[in-house]
């Protein structure tokens, strides 16, 4: 068997084990990681690491974290490839049951037997590209988990190839897997100076060849709308509800040309995550997205006007903001290091993949990796339709990207100048 092909073999394997280790991380819990069931995958990686030979440990936290030394020599920069272990919150993780479909020959992909979960090229266009190629889904009752446990799977199977292969020359390999991604903590608890990588980066795009250095800038706002309780019976001239106030509110964002459903391309938008509450008393979390970090500031603007027409509505009711920083955009700190990118593409271009540079409509571990001191462009890790039921991905694609971490590893080995000041 053929290196690409026993890649191909490889990460396929190691991918539909993963994907039936429920990691769904949770917005609402206060510990690290959020859901204890994260350090599951957490545990199995730690395992299959030093199986493979890799110095590897696991925190409190539920990094994982494995190191493998250079066999090109010393004085060589140190690269880190990461990835997230956690699913979203968005949709059900729990008993994932992949499905293999046949070589795939353009027509109806169905995932459940009663065919209310379907894929073809008018609902995933992308598949157009996967002719001949082995797609894998969930049964269309819960997400696949391809984001991200392709790129997990990508990067666990590239460490492997990279001890078996040793004639593959490469400086020393940090491989990095985080946890709580999805809701946005990924890297609140990475200690980078314990990491030690000069460079990195994230396997956590989606199409083939894409290369993502650049990523919205993002806010949460937490808004907390405040009604008057009363017995619905006496309730006259007594209750105002907040529940009707926080629906004056969503009515307003969703007819906005700033929601989410009306935007694309370098459009940023003010989106309404998750509403809790009752008559007295509402909290609505909202997110803030746009390429320019200044452009926040007006959507903040925009969310509290919002709020001010709803409360004007109803006399007696009044609200409160409390907005966070999230992530930044990438680029700035990105254009400074064009060798990052560069490599990447070259290394694509040795795998047999073509690279394109793309904008991230949204973040990743990057983002934060990137603002901490931590350069860290995103490549494909071939995952598609994330965060729902009809997630897909190819075999082919996560063998290309498999190439791909192997080639770019060999890459810093032969330019060492590189370090990151």
């Amino acid at each position: 068997m053929d290196l690409l092909k026993n890649i191909q073999q490889g990460v396929k394997e190691r991918f539909l084990r993963y994907v039936q280790i429920d990691t769904q991380s949770d917005p609402q819990s206060t510990t690290v990681p959020s859901t204890a069931k994260q350090k599951d995958l957490g545990r199995l990686l730690l395992a299959e690491l030093k199986q493979m030979g890799i110095e590897a440990s696991m925190d409190e936290y539920g990094y994982v974290v494995g190191r493998l030394p250079s066999n090109a020599g010393p004085s060589l920069p140190v690269l880190c490839f990461c990835a997230h272990q956690d699913t979203s919150p968005d949709c059900s993780g729990a008993n994932v049951k992949p499905k293999i479909h046949p070589p795939y020959d353009g027509g109806d992909l169905f995932l459940d037997e009663q065919q209310h979960h379907h894929l073809n090229t008018l609902n995933a266009p992308n598949l157009l590209q996967q002719m001949g190629n082995t797609i894998i889904t969930s049964d269309g009752s819960t997400l696949l988990g391809a984001d991200d446990k392709a790129g997990v799977a990508e990067i666990m199977e590239a460490a492997k190839q990279l001890v078996l292969n040793p004639e593959w020359k490469h400086g020393p390999l940090v491989f990095l897997f985080t946890v709580d991604e999805e809701i946005g903590r990924g890297v609140d608890h990475l200690d980078l100076k314990a990491l030690g990588a000069d460079w990195a980066y994230t396997l956590d795009g989606e199409e083939r060849g894409d290369i993502e250095d650049e990523t919205f800038s993002a806010d949460s706002l937490t808004m907390h709308v405040h009604g008057i309780s009363a017995h619905p019976g006496f309730a006259k001239g007594r209750m105002v509800n907040a529940l009707k106030v926080a629906g004056t509110i969503l009515h307003a964002a969703s007819t906005h040309a700033v929601a989410p459903e009306h935007t694309e391309d370098r459009e940023g938008f003010v989106h309404p995550l998750s509403i809790e509450g009752n008559a007295e008393y509402c909290r609505i979390v909202w997110i803030l997205r746009d390429f320019q970090t200044s452009a926040l500031d007006k959507m903040a603007s925009l969310v509290e006007d919002f709020a001010r027409m709803a409360t004007a509505q109803f006399p007696g009711s009044r609200f409160e903001l409390v907005r966070e920083s999230q992530y930044r955009n990438m680029k700035e700190t990105l254009d400074r290091y064009p060798f990052l990118v560069e490599h990447a593409a070259e290394a694509m271009r040795r795998a047999g993949v073509q690279p394109r540079r793309r904008s991230i409509r949204g973040g990743t571990d990057g983002s934060r990796l990137t603002a901490m001191g931590l350069p860290c462009p995103n490549l494909f890790a071939g995952g598609h339709h994330f965060h729902s039921r009809t997630e897909w991905v190819s075999v082919e694609d996560m063998g290309a990207a498999v190439m791909t971490i192997m080639h770019l590893a060999s890459l810093f080995a032969e330019e060492p100048h590189h370090r990151n000041p």
